[in-house]
């Protein structure tokens, strides 16, 4: 993983048990698995508009606050980025549509 993303993993990992006062983060978590899922899906879509407008600096800002998102909704169901790296490591060199066709077998 990146030094970036371990930084921010880590960051996150802090923050978690910070007072909601003071921490976006807490604030999160304290609202709860669904409401950290909701802002995950609401940034997803705001990276597929920036995709659309064609604007890459709008896709970059959006994508960055896509995977902030998705990672503190890993920590709070306490999955660490480095299992879903080792997902993506079982999954390398095997076609994408092999790959999900075995999701459905």
């Amino acid at each position: 993983m990146s030094d970036t993303l371990t930084r921010l993993e880590g960051t996150i990992a802090e923050r978690m048990t910070a007072s909601p006062e003071e921490s976006y983060v807490a604030k999160l978590q304290g609202k709860g698995t669904a409401k950290i899922a909701q802002k995950v899906g609401e940034e997803a879509t705001e990276v597929v508009i920036a995709a659309m407008t064609g604007v890459s600096e709008e896709l970059v800002s959006e994508s960055a606050d896509l995977i902030f998102h998705l990672l503190v909704l890993l920590q709070a169901q306490g999955v660490s980025f480095d299992d879903v790296l080792a997902e993506l490591d079982k999954r390398e060199g095997l076609s994408g549509l092999d790959e999900k066709a075995s999701r459905s077998e």
